[in-house]
């Protein structure tokens, strides 16, 4: 491992100064991810900003109603809060389907936003990868792409982001705030990761050295039937092939509201938005919920060994829409 330094900053603004002054410093928070890579050598960082001793590890209600969740808060305990578990169960149930309950207990919200891609090719040093070493070109789009995207992505890149939880906080739309050398902003959660494009390296549109601080839920009566389904290769300690985040409002029968976010199909959480607006004043049938998904779907470009995908999600899409119009 390359020898690098530590600092702990007592303040955000402490922090934000010391990665701007360094190109090559990171933020350390849980460690369960930049830790990893340091080890394969994918990230050398030469300082390391330990975040963990700033207060922002509380879930906070809201004037008006909706939650501010600190950007230490641990997913354990975010998983495990009672205003989360009532007003927001598709996020607990997207934070239990993810890791391990050891790794939980260690990361953190704002570090799991910004975990980077499984992809293998990323990961392996000695292969090219254009998110790890620009310009060396993608060996996963003609390689083992099983697991990877298949809506989004360009020639430059195929990876896919591995979050969990980032696909239910896009379905609630959710906030993110955040402090950058010139001060605080606010960026909508989906539009906080980017396609790949020809700028695979650039993962998200944080200004650099910017720390992101909290996350912020609005108010969702919405929000309170909603569910999160995962498909994965064991039943714990994997990452998703394929998920779904759902929340969904009746009225007698009919859709007047839905949600829908899906996982582990592109370079980010992705939105469904056509699939939405198919879904919003139709009377519910599973029918109605399939003919959306293939809506969203058909702009789908399945790779040599990931065409599973897209049926995948489709069923996923039926199953978590059905289940919610089923409860009371």
């Amino acid at each position: 491992m390359r020898p690098f330094r530590y600092r702990r900053p007592a303040e955000v603004a402490e922090a934000v100064a010391l990665l701007d002054a360094e190109p090559e410093a990171a933020y350390l928070a849980g460690g369960t991810n930049l830790v990893d890579l340091m080890k394969l050598g994918v990230q050398r960082p030469n300082l390391l900003v330990d975040v963990t001793r700033l207060p922002l590890d509380t879930v906070e209600p809201l004037p008006g109603g909706g939650v501010r969740i600190g950007a230490n808060v641990r997913n354990s305990d975010l998983a495990a809060h009672p205003v989360i578990r009532r007003d927001y169960p598709v996020l607990t149930r997207a934070l239990l389907a993810a890791a391990s309950g050891q790794l939980r207990n260690m990361a953190t919200t704002g570090g799991n936003l910004l975990q980077r891609t499984r992809c293998g090719y990323f990961q392996d040093t000695s292969k090219a990868c254009n998110k790890r070493e620009p310009g060396t070109g993608c060996a996963a789009r003609h390689g083992q792409n099983r697991d990877l995207a298949v809506l989004g992505w360009s020639e430059h890149c195929v990876a896919t982001h591995p979050s969990d939880m980032a696909v239910a906080l896009v379905a609630l739309d959710a906030v993110v705030e955040a402090h950058a050398a010139d001060g605080p902003r606010e960026i909508p959660l989906t539009h906080l990761h980017r396609e790949p494009g020809d700028r695979p390296e650039q993962e998200t549109t944080l200004p650099r050295g910017a720390l992101i601080t909290a996350v912020r839920l609005p108010p969702s009566p919405l929000a309170r039937r909603s569910a999160y389904h995962k498909a994965r290769d064991r039943a714990s300690f994997a990452f998703a092939t394929g998920s779904v985040a759902a929340a969904l409002d009746l009225s007698g029968g009919v859709v007047r509201d839905v949600r829908l976010a899906y996982g582990a199909v592109a370079h980010r959480p992705w939105r469904a938005y056509r699939a939405e607006e198919t879904l919003r004043g139709q009377p519910f049938t599973p029918e109605l919920a399939a003919r959306a998904a293939d809506v969203e779907l058909a702009a789908a470009r399945p790779l040599a060994h990931n065409a599973f995908k897209v049926p995948l999600i489709r069923n996923l899409t039926v199953r978590a829409l059905t289940e919610l119009a089923g409860q009371p």
